[in-house]
């Protein structure tokens, strides 16, 4: 789907290199001419912004990397001196702190579009597992950078998350005793999640760019659902796209900003400011936000091991999403039905998210076991059924004919009410 590239370099030199390594037209075709619906909304920015988050990460967490100890007693500390004796290390550790949350704030907004939209509907298969699997080397990441500060509430969630994996028949507890180096959480532990911790994010990094590359071979969705079917349905990617994309950095970048200058501490919490004690246990353990509707899933089951399970099947629902709808349809706008359940989605996985947060008792526990019930029948109930019942409006035939039967200026020819 990579537009064909008409660039050449100008210069003798320029196309010498280019006969040899095609770099220029590569990125001609695939980030200048490359064909774009024209009717994508400002959701499609979130492909931008995270891209641009990941770089911001990435350059900050290098720049941490060099002054951070990993050790069980001067991590904190560390971490502190950053803070007043680095310069300008206040603010290179509160941009990578707050650019976590930014991060996930963006994924899950990135991921709910599309759900939305049906972006992992055919052909778009291995695409959608491509950023399933950056999802969850994001989580892993984020996890153990959590951990890093050595707080109280980082020392503790390292206990009890770690601690989850001993819950595996045979080899759970051999697991937890290489994660932690040893029988206890220590400068072991933190030599091996600081290691990981650098390392995944150029991961991730390799994966965006199989993500991308796997985009521009079975092209973007759009709002319509409709593929690209001639000329008259597309732009250029540049300047249509790509001034909407830093139009949509530009946005996201306030939102980053104030947290970062105006409420630095305000996704952390408190007890992460006190140094790690393994003798003192807080009288909750919670982790981040973003972790939040997992953790009350895992929570809400009795049996340990129950709730691992269900714990990563509520990730690995989303993996199997593109054979789990059955619908042929692809977007929520022709979707009357789908599209109330998925905003019931969104409300149970933010009910989740807050439960997560509150104690696990009474009827809060309660809530949990049945915002979980909710969260797994959208996957395995909703899904499947809506597609043999559900009644769609008619498809527009193109791209340009939805943008026709919007502006009120022509008639939509419907391609099908399936």
């Amino acid at each position: 789907m990579s537009g064909s590239s008409t660039w050449t370099p100008k210069s003798a030199l320029g196309r010498w290199f280019e006969s040899r390594l095609p770099i220029g037209g590569l990125v001609h075709s695939s980030f200048i001419a490359y064909p774009t619906p024209r009717n994508l909304n400002y959701m499609w920015t979130f492909g931008a912004i995270l891209s641009f988050m990941l770089g911001a990460q990435i350059l900050t967490g290098v720049v941490l990397a060099m002054h951070y100890v990993p050790d069980s007693k001067l991590a904190f500390t560390s971490v502190d001196l950053i803070r007043r004796d680095v310069n300008w290390g206040w603010l290179i550790q509160k941009l990578h702190a707050n650019g976590a949350s930014m991060f996930f704030i963006a994924v899950y907004l990135h991921i709910a579009r599309g759900i939305y939209y049906g972006s992992y509907k055919g052909p778009r298969e291995v695409l959608w597992l491509l950023g399933v699997i950056i999802f969850l080397l994001m989580m892993a990441t984020g996890f153990m950078g959590y951990v890093l500060p050595w707080g109280q509430m980082s020392g503790w969630g390292a206990t009890v998350i770690t601690s989850l994996f001993s819950a595996i028949p045979v080899v759970g507890d051999t697991i937890v005793t290489w994660l932690w180096g040893g029988y206890a959480v220590g400068s072991p532990t933190l030599n091996r999640f600081f290691s990981l911790h650098y390392l995944l994010p150029f991961m991730i990094a390799g994966v965006v760019v199989l993500h991308i590359w796997a985009l521009h071979v079975v092209g973007q969705n759009n709002p319509t659902g409709v593929d690209i079917k001639s000329p008259k349905d597309s732009v250029a990617f540049t300047p249509y796209a790509t001034l909407k994309d830093a139009t949509g950095i530009a946005f996201f970048l306030l939102l980053y900003m104030y947290f970062v200058f105006y409420i630095p501490d305000y996704l952390g919490d408190p007890e992460n400011y006190n140094t790690f004690n393994p003798a003192q246990t807080p009288a909750e353990i919670v982790p981040e936000w973003y972790f939040l509707p997992f953790y009350a899933i895992l929570r809400s089951i009795p049996n340990k091991l129950l709730g691992v399970i269900m714990m990563f099947g509520a990730i690995a629902m989303l993996a199997l999403m593109p054979w789990l709808d059955t619908s042929k349809v692809r977007s929520a706008v022709y979707r009357p039905v789908f599209k109330w359940v998925f905003f019931i989605f969104v409300a149970v996985c933010l009910g989740l998210g807050w439960v997560g947060s509150q104690p696990p008792e009474g009827m809060l526990l309660v809530a949990g076991r049945v915002l979980t019930f909710f969260y797994f029948a959208f996957f395995i109930i909703a899904l499947p059924l809506l597609g043999l019942f559900e009644e769609t409006k008619p498809v527009p035939a193109s791209i340009a004919d939805a943008i026709l039967a919007k502006s009120g200026s022509g008639d939509a020819v419907p391609a099908s009410n399936a």
